[in-house]
């Protein structure tokens, strides 16, 4: 059977299909906590550190980034991070990743999407984390026809949110795999998900504005995803906080915005145009492109250059 799922619309300005998220941006009440939590028990490493600030990754390009801001504080029913999700090379790499949680008595969910292989966590200031490796060999996760399906390999149908097989998972490991060693230097910003205030704007904004593929809408599920290159989603949006959630106060814990990397400066050109003519508001930072989307959450279109 085909396992994989075409999009649904293709926007007439296609983003290019060789872009990929980069990193997210988070505030924090305690950064020496939270750096010491990403790197002990998520895997990453101290890329970098400048007063209140610090960069994290995989030993490459940063993937994480915490700045620490006295007095805020974690507010719900708001629009913002919904997960950040690290997308390892393969399952080896995730069940260390599972079986260090487990040594830590950290508290996790694994979870089988049958597409992907996920496990699921929140930071030690609420922020929740997916990190997974794909498995299309298993079958498919999406939207068809306005519904989430999730279908495997054989064709049986499944609701795609199975407990993983950690027994399975855990035959990747050999005896003298270390569960202490970090995330490999392949480990990439799988996706961003986020909530939002409605469906039909974020879809506007990311697909027909912005030029992501449409990889669908499942409206009973109140959720959608958008990706370049057909990929099964780089963007996750949903509306589980409430339809016109408000987004969150400026002295909120959690994502200040999140990065979009266009694989070249001619494409982060092409992109500023596309923005102009779509009349999509925007600031050029050093960075690159910031811009809201109608939910207020933030992003910046950069390249590897900066």
């Amino acid at each position: 059977m085909n396992t994989v799922l075409q999009p649904v619309a293709i926007s007439d300005f296609q983003i290019h299909p060789d872009s990929w998220p980069g990193y997210v941006h988070l505030t924090v009440a305690n950064l020496e906590q939270q750096i010491a939590f990403y790197q002990n028990t998520i895997g990453l490493q101290l890329h970098g550190r400048e007063g209140k600030s610090a960069r994290l990754g995989a030993g490459q390009a940063d993937l994480l980034h915490l700045t620490e801001v006295s007095g805020v504080r974690r507010y719900r029913g708001t629009t913002g991070l919904y997960h950040m999700a690290f997308l390892l090379p393969d399952r080896r790499e995730l069940a260390r990743v599972i079986g260090r949680f487990l040594n830590l008595k950290y508290t996790n969910y694994p979870t089988d999407h049958i597409l992907t292989k996920s496990v699921y966590l929140d930071d030690l200031e609420g922020n929740n984390i997916e990190i997974y490796t794909e498995s299309p060999e298993d079958g498919v996760f999406g939207v068809e026809n306005g519904n989430i399906v999730a279908r495997r390999a054989d064709g049986t149908i499944s609701d795609g949110r199975e407990p993983m097989d950690l027994d399975e998972m855990f035959t990747h490991l050999s005896a003298d795999d270390s569960l202490d060693a970090p995330m490999p230097l392949e480990t990439k910003m799988g996706h961003v998900h986020l909530f939002v205030a409605d469906l039909n704007a974020t879809r506007h904004f990311y697909h027909e504005q912005l030029g992501m593929d449409d990889m669908g809408v499942a409206r009973a599920f109140r959720m959608g995803m958008v990706s370049a290159g057909g990929y099964h989603h780089h963007i996750g949006y949903n509306t589980w906080q409430g339809a016109g959630a408000p987004p969150p106060s400026p002295n909120s814990l959690g994502m200040r915005y999140f990065t979009f990397n266009l694989p070249n400066a001619g494409e982060l050109n092409r992109m500023a145009e596309r923005m102009e003519q779509t009349g999509v508001t925007f600031d050029r930072l050093d960075e690159g492109l910031f811009v809201r989307d109608p939910s207020q959450n933030g992003m910046i279109f950069s390249t590897p250059e900066f």
